[in-house]
């Protein structure tokens, strides 16, 4: 297993009575259902910088550019 460190997060009260209501229905702690949002979000971050780094060499296409191409073709 590894290292676990103990931390302090507040938690809105409805939110945190869903937690436990979840981790009641699916015999697992209050921390493991943390633990495992908290890497899905890291793992998507993960996800989204890899994205940013194949496509930095795409051309920038701005917001008033993509407007007035619009425009041209009669979209707006």
């Amino acid at each position: 297993m590894s290292e676990q460190k103990r931390t302090t997060i507040h938690l809105d009260a409805a939110m945190h009575r869903a937690l436990q209501h979840k981790a009641l229905e699916t015999s697992r702690s209050v921390s493991d259902l943390v633990n495992d949002a908290v890497r899905r979000t890291l793992a998507e971050d993960a996800e989204d910088l890899a994205a940013f780094e194949e496509r930095v060499h795409e051309p920038l296409v701005t917001y008033e550019s993509l407007l007035k191409e619009l425009k041209e073709n009669g979209r707006l």
